[in-house]
């Protein structure tokens, strides 16, 4: 088992940055995938961001390239996500996400997920 518990969350204003954390604990974090999710009103909840185990790679959806960056500290057990110039459309709840495969996070089937973070962005 793994425990995922995100922090971070809160609002901004748009173009504002917020820095999500994950910090993970259970199994061996350093052999893990991490990811992270978002799940916006009345939406399906979406890919945002992926690591594997090592750091590299990593993969982002279009919406959040060049704005959004996905990083791991696995000394800590944590995997963090820097959020720049965020917009209102990135209102959601952002979940963390854990799988012993990459595939598995960017296909959008981790094996484990965190009970989310809500972020805000104003106008």
């Amino acid at each position: 088992q793994v425990q995922l518990v995100e922090s971070g969350g809160g609002l901004v204003q748009a173009g504002g940055s917020l820095r999500l954390s994950c910090a993970a604990s259970g199994r061996t974090f350093d052999y893990y995938a991490m990811g992270w999710f978002r799940q916006a009103p009345g939406k399906e909840r979406e890919f945002v961001a992926a690591i594997s185990w090592s750091g590299t790679p990593t993969s982002s959806a279009d919406s959040v390239k060049g704005r959004f960056t996905i990083s791991r500290q696995n000394a800590k057990n944590t995997v963090y996500l820097q959020m720049n110039s965020l917009k209102p459309e990135d209102v959601a709840v952002y979940y963390c996400a854990a799988s012993p495969s990459y595939r598995a996070i960017v296909d959008g089937g981790p094996d484990y997920w965190g009970q989310g973070t809500q972020v805000t962005v104003s106008l």
